[in-house]
């Protein structure tokens, strides 16, 4: 059951998305952007659009999820297709990669918002977001793009409590992020490690890991993360030998599991270290 405070930030959420009198929604079918697009159904019935971006980034799971989503709740949604080796430094992979590649990803979802009628584009940030390294909010800020989850203080926990009173299929759904993201900064992101990523995660899912990152490092090093309760299953002795032997199918020569389990932004804690 919802709390009053909790009800209280849904209306202001209604509210705030009721002014724009229509607006697009950079939809990724994660648990913050489909909840969104939801409430924005909510409150202005059609006059929402959902953007979702195609790329070698993004696993096909969740561009088929998203457009599932729409073609069950009515909506319009555009698929836009982006290309690596379009965004300058992004397969260098440098620290501020997450800004080179909003800023590009949003400037497309903009003008394809634009072009359908629709001048407010928004995204699914919530107040949780302010917690880690996310260059990637800057260029949001820069492209004018709307944060309603963040305007009306919800957090990660109350936008899945929110889903569940919704009966979104998202409201459990593991927290994800762009497979570029397993790369550490400096390191060259290919379309190769891109695939290993994707196909290793989507193996590990496969095994009942819900919440799993494999970041790849040189020497084709997979290093997996999976949440910190599950860490004990990775021990037994006939469960690590098959995984291990997929990844060596997948590409990866090596693979060893994170002491710590999955946390979020595990590659930037090297940003924190003055001798790397």
């Amino acid at each position: 059951m919802l709390s009053e405070e909790l009800k209280e930030k849904k209306k202001t959420l209604l509210g705030i998305l009721k002014a724009t009198a229509g607006c697009a929604v950079a939809f990724s079918s994660g648990v913050d952007s489909t909840f969104l697009l939801a409430a924005a159904k909510e409150a202005l019935g059609d006059r929402v659009l959902a953007v979702t971006v195609k790329a070698a980034w993004v696993p096909d799971r969740e561009l088929d999820e998203a457009v599932r989503f729409c073609e069950e709740r009515g909506i319009e949604h555009v698929i836009l297709t982006a290309e690596a080796d379009a965004i300058p430094g992004f397969r260098e992979n440098p620290p501020d990669r997450c800004y080179l590649c909003k800023r590009a990803l949003f400037e497309k979802i903009t003008a394809a918002a634009a072009e359908r009628g629709f001048s407010v584009v928004a995204e699914g940030s919530n107040t949780d977001d302010d917690g880690d390294y996310r260059p990637g909010m800057r260029a949001l800020g820069e492209l004018g793009i709307a944060s309603p989850l963040k305007t009306a203080g919800l957090s990660k926990q109350e936008i899945r409590a929110l889903s569940r009173e919704m009966a979104l299929p998202t409201w459990k759904k593991p927290s994800a992020a762009c497979l570029a993201s397993r790369v550490p900064y400096g390191e060259r992101i290919t379309d190769e490690k891109l695939r290993m990523v994707g196909e290793a995660e989507e193996y590990l899912t496969s095994l009942g890991f819900d919440q799993v990152r494999v970041r790849v490092h040189e020497g084709g090093v997979a290093r997996i993360e999976v949440a910190p309760e599950r860490r004990k299953d990775l021990t037994d002795s006939a469960l690590a030998a098959n995984i291990y032997g997929r990844l060596r199918q997948i590409g990866f020569s090596y693979a060893a599991a994170d002491l710590l389990g999955y946390r979020t932004g595990s590659l930037n804690e090297s940003l924190e270290r003055d001798d790397l």
